[in-house]
């Protein structure tokens, strides 16, 4: 099965939102079949075959979730940020910013769906194949 270390090793090779595709191919090959990362430190549940499961550590010191989504604000920063013109870290604070508290990528239906504090889903987009 898949280690945290090998996914971070991958995840490292990626600057920008436009190379998640990438990415995404990646730890698909290595057997992940799921993941949800929480916004407020960017720790992360993966998930793969058979039930297995492991968990990242927090990335970073926690930010505040707004209490109130700002959808189209979140769509702009979600859309600068797959163009490339934003790193992980900013887009993490958008999300934050903009009440977005975790999203949940299935490798299976390649899709990755933006929940905020309420659990509502509040964007769902296809992931591009690179």
């Amino acid at each position: 099965m898949f280690t945290v270390e090998q996914i971070e090793t991958a995840h490292n090779k990626i600057k920008t939102g436009a190379e998640f595709p990438t990415y995404i191919q990646e730890i698909k090959q290595m057997g992940v079949t799921a993941f949800e990362t929480w916004v407020n430190d960017s720790h992360t549940q993966y998930f793969g075959k058979i039930g297995y499961q492991t968990k990242s550590q927090s990335q970073y010191k926690d930010l505040a979730i707004a209490d109130n989504y700002d959808k189209e604000k979140f769509s702009h920063f979600l859309q600068m940020h797959q163009q490339g013109k934003t790193d992980y870290f900013t887009f993490c604070h958008h999300c934050a910013e903009t009440g977005i508290e975790k999203w949940f990528v299935n490798l299976d239906a390649m899709t990755c769906t933006y929940y905020d504090k309420s659990e509502n889903a509040i964007l769902v987009e296809m992931v591009p194949t690179p």
